[in-house]
């Protein structure tokens, strides 16, 4: 058992069934073909292999549903440092976010690429300069926009899609200003350093609600939740009626997640190891707080910084991966859309930069960066007992990974 981590057994590890929606991975269940899997990675600048990153670009997988194993197929080249990524809904076009690649010095870059359903090869289709570092960016409801959040530079961009399924110019770019707040958070465990990013602003994860009415964007620096209007037919974003949400000092808001009924909205905090749920009225696009909670089990002091949260498909557990502690926190859903922590449980690999679920909810993935490999668990459907499968996938410096069938 590792030091620190609570309850954790060596061999199952207590979970709800699935963390990802359709909706954030853009896919559906095989039919008799093979299910094909992408791993984007951290990949290191030319000149700079010294830098901690081991990525190689995008790795392409076929994935074994009896056992949830992930065979490499091939690497996809792309050196810029492909850190997050998405499929859209037809799984006939993938949008990357580079950390490197548009003009500028420390400017990022957007690309989208055409997927061959016959291999799952990737065909690159154009790439358009970011207005800062892009760390994640999602497809909006409409199919027609790929909302990106750089978090170099904390702006907020709205991309496009073309008719051929690339990127046009922007057609929104929100920059983010204000003080940051403070360099040490105010709520957190004892004994807590999570300092980083707070020197200004960086937006850090961006998402539409399931309307696609409007959108959301999450400012580490500021500890900022963002609320704007978005015009479907143009891509412009407008202030909503509640056009942002302050959390407390030192924060970090980092990624987001929709309860699919439209209803609830949780956000996760790097900073403070929190997770905070919203009810959201869908009507006006306010979100009103009603709970905040640790990430962490009862009695952990030290530094901590989570990474992802997500909901299950059955829309009862919600999951966030903590980096440092290296585990995954497991929450059940009430009624009310409030939360329980149940756990958190290691991933058997050093700082899970993600997490995600496949097509049927079967298997569970860690993606973990420093250990430079995804661990593979087995999800009961019945009760959310996790137990590990004894497969590391090799990768280096694994970002995220999303499905395809």
């Amino acid at each position: 058992m590792r030091s620190g981590l609570g309850k954790i057994s060596r061999r199952h590890l207590f979970l709800g069934a699935g963390a990802l929606g359709a909706a954030r991975l853009g896919l559906s269940q095989s039919k008799g073909g093979p299910v094909r899997a992408y791993a984007g990675t951290f990949s290191a600048a030319p000149g700079r292999q010294g830098d901690g990153s081991h990525g190689q670009g995008i790795f392409l997988f076929t994935w074994d549903p009896a056992t949830g194993k992930l065979t490499q197929r091939s690497i996809i080249e792309a050196s810029l440092g492909p850190s997050w990524m998405a499929l859209d809904a037809t799984g006939t076009h993938m949008y990357v976010a580079n950390t490197r690649g548009g003009p500028g010095r420390g400017r990022g870059s957007v690309a989208a690429y055409a997927v061959d359903r016959s291999n799952g090869n990737l065909t690159l289709l154009n790439s358009v300069g970011a207005e800062g570092s892009p760390t994640h960016l999602s497809i909006h409801p409409s199919g027609k926009f790929v909302l990106v959040a750089n978090y170099g530079g904390g702006t907020a961009e709205v991309f496009p899609i073309l008719p051929a399924g690339g990127l046009g110019p922007a057609t929104d770019i929100k920059h983010s200003e204000g003080k940051a707040g403070s360099i040490h958070p105010a709520s957190g465990p004892p004994g807590n350093f999570s300092i980083s990013g707070h020197e200004g602003p960086h937006i850090h994860g961006i998402i539409a609600d399931p309307s696609g009415r409007f959108v959301f964007a999450n400012d580490l620096g500021l500890d900022r939740m963002y609320i704007w209007k978005f015009d479907a037919e143009t891509g412009k974003l407008s202030p909503g009626d509640t056009p942002a949400v302050d959390f407390p000092s030192g924060d970090g808001p980092r990624h987001l997640v929709f309860h699919p009924n439209g209803k609830w909205l949780y956000s996760v905090q790097e900073e403070s190891s929190t997770v905070a749920a919203f009810d959201f009225d869908a009507s006006t696009g306010k979100p009103a707080l009603k709970q905040t909670l640790s990430t962490l089990p009862k009695g952990f002091a030290g530094t901590n910084f989570p990474s992802e949260i997500v909901i299950s498909p059955d829309s009862r557990f919600i999951y966030v991966a903590n980096r440092l502690h290296d585990s995954v926190a497991g929450y059940s859903i009430h009624p009310d859309g409030t939360l329980t922590f149940l756990d958190a449980i290691w991933t058997r690999g050093d700082y899970p930069r993600s997490i995600t679920v496949e097509p049927t909810g079967n298997y569970l993935y860690s993606l973990n960066e420093r250990s430079d490999d995804i661990t593979t668990f087995r999800i009961n459907r019945r009760t959310g007992e996790l137990t590990f499968t004894g497969e590391y996938t090799p990768v280096g410096s694994p970002a995220v990974l999303v499905f395809m069938s």
